[in-house]
């Protein structure tokens, strides 16, 4: 345990940031399980909604470093790929 006082600081900051972190990856696993799941049962309406909203959280997890660019890049792509064969 830490003993001086910014460093007992950025211990709670991290537990926070983590915590939003953890947040933010369960929201976009749940997006992209939409999209999967409206890309199975062949609705097109559904499947572009779905696709915009995943593409979105994808974006915004790569600017806040929760994920890499270029996994975000990857998967975009293969969203685009799947929902383009559809």
């Amino acid at each position: 345990m830490p003993n001086i006082k910014s460093a007992k600081k950025r211990v709670l900051v991290i537990e926070t940031k983590t915590l939003q972190n953890k947040m933010f990856r369960t929201q976009l696993k749940t997006d992209i399980k939409k999209y999967q799941a409206a890309l199975a049962s062949g609705d097109q309406a559904a499947a572009q909604a779905a696709y915009k909203a995943a593409v979105k959280k994808i974006d915004q997890a790569a600017a806040r470093g929760i994920i890499h660019k270029n996994a975000a890049a990857r998967k975009k792509s293969q969203f685009t790929k799947a929902i383009n064969n559809m």
